[in-house]
């Protein structure tokens, strides 16, 4: 008995739980439609998820930005950081299915004074003992156990997930605030080449005012211009400035002079596969982080059944014992104890069953919330490829738009200095082209930035390449 109890009993408790009471787990249907409505004829079969995030960018400093953001993130540094805690939480929870061996050993003296010895004199005794054993070990015949292991494994997949997901997040952000400063970046530029422009105009203004060509109002247009071009100049400037502290403020660092953005919006982003089946949400993080809570939920319904029936624990012990301590290996000095308990709820005044009924109305949110996931993802995708789908178009229409009223800003430029017509036609004429060109780079942006969104909701930006 005293050699073999300890092995038994492991092998009597991994026999047993070998099951558990949990639904078998069935993921629910999508509550969307196998395709999207309008999709791009001949579409890919390939997803966003398999186009890694480092290809997805075809500017170099972009790319650098998006790395530094990665290594310096705060938000990725928590979400890393709970993936950690919920990893040893799975592991406190899975050694809870085996027996926690403890050895002791331990020495206990008392003195008997003289009055109370039988021998007139005082004494003083001596135990030693030395064991080996485990104590309220719970054998786990119906699965209570295990199912708790698995809700924790679960939530630890979670954890990950939703790391996954806080990375992806995190890559669209610094390219949009990244995108959004080169922009900015245009639209100051333009402002500038415009005051310069219209400080020329002002100084043709004058000299034609002097040789009397030209009249007051002409001069006093002019000036207008040039100050309305002035303070455009300080909106960009000020506006570079905010867009460069967003930056900096989600790349969790300082943004080097090095990687200010230099290229042009058009050759920033690479077109994105968007393929042609809604499955491909199944692979987003998050839709997967919603998954595995809802396989935890299951699981804790496994958990709450099992405590209706009875819990089996074991207390076990063996050693030796002696007064001397010299003595405690000696024959005949071997102790063992054998402690078994067995607990039955017979009175629970309904808690039981209410713990049931809280695992499964939790698991009925987790289905909810799984397929309000799904449909979420679903709009997204599907706004996102309406908004891709006319973003080409309208480029090519604003274009068109800058290069006809560029055109007919020269030609009232030209009529003004042959004196032909009076500064208002070329005032007008250099607004319609202003407000082209900035409506252009508005556009470059959105079809960049629509890119990110579709790479995004789409699953992308967990692979760093092919």
């Amino acid at each position: 008995m005293t050699r073999t109890f300890i092995p038994a009993a492991l092998l009597l408790s991994l026999l047993t739980a070998c099951g558990t009471l949990a639904p078998t787990y069935t993921r629910p249907a999508a509550p969307v439609p196998a395709g999207w409505q309008g999709a791009p004829a001949g579409a890919s079969e390939r997803s966003a998820a398999d186009l890694g995030w480092k290809t997805l960018f075809k500017d170099d400093r972009l790319r650098q930005v998006v790395q530094l953001a990665l290594d310096n993130n705060r938000d990725l540094r928590v979400a890393a950081l709970n993936i950690e805690e919920a990893r040893a939480e799975f592991r406190i929870t899975r050694a809870d299915l085996f027996p926690t061996v403890k050895a002791t050993a331990g020495q206990s003296a008392s003195l008997t004074p003289r009055t109370l010895s039988s021998t007139g004199q005082p004494y003083v005794s001596r135990d030693y003992s030395v064991g080996l054993g485990f104590s309220s070990y719970e054998l786990d015949f119906f699965g209570r156990l295990r199912s708790l292991k698995d809700q924790a494994l679960e939530t630890y997949l979670a954890t990950a997930e939703a790391r996954d997901s806080t990375r992806i997040s995190l890559i669209a952000e610094v390219a949009t605030d990244y995108l959004t400063l080169a922009a900015d970046q245009e639209q100051l530029k333009l402002a500038r080449d415009t005051l310069a422009s219209q400080q020329a105009s002002l100084q043709l203004a004058q000299r034609r005012l002097d040789l009397g060509v030209a009249t007051g109002l002409d001069l006093s247009q002019a000036q207008t211009s040039v100050e309305s071009a002035r303070a455009s100049v300080a909106t960009y400037t000020s506006q570079v400035a905010q867009d460069q502290n967003a930056l900096e403020l989600v790349m969790g660092a300082p943004l080097p002079v090095a990687l200010i953005p230099t290229q042009s919006l058009g050759d920033a982003v690479t077109d994105v596969p968007s393929g042609v089946s809604s499955e491909v949400l199944q692979r987003r993080p998050d839709i997967r982080q919603l998954e595995h809570k809802l396989k935890a939920a299951n699981a804790n319904i496994g958990a709450a059944r099992a405590a209706f029936f009875p819990s089996i624990t074991l207390t076990a012990s063996v050693g030796s014992g002696s007064s001397q301590l010299d003595g405690l290996f000696k024959s005949g000095s071997r102790t063992w104890s054998f402690a078994p308990s067995i607990s039955i709820p017979i009175f629970e005044a309904g808690r039981l069953s209410a713990d049931l009924d809280v695992a499964k109305v939790e698991t009925d949110i987790a289905v909810a919330n799984y397929e309000k996931g799904i449909q979420t993802a679903f709009r997204e995708v599907a706004d996102a490829l309406a908004q891709h789908a006319t973003l080409g178009e309208k480029e090519d229409a604003e274009r068109a738009l800058v290069d006809a009223t560029h055109r007919s800003y020269t030609l009232s430029q030209a009529r003004f200095s042959n004196g032909i017509d009076n500064y208002l036609s070329v005032l007008t004429a250099q607004q319609s082209l202003y407000s082209a060109q900035q409506t252009l780079i508005t556009v470059q942006l959105s079809r960049a930035t629509n890119l990110v969104t579709l790479y995004k909701v789409l699953g992308g930006g967990v692979k760093d390449q092919d």
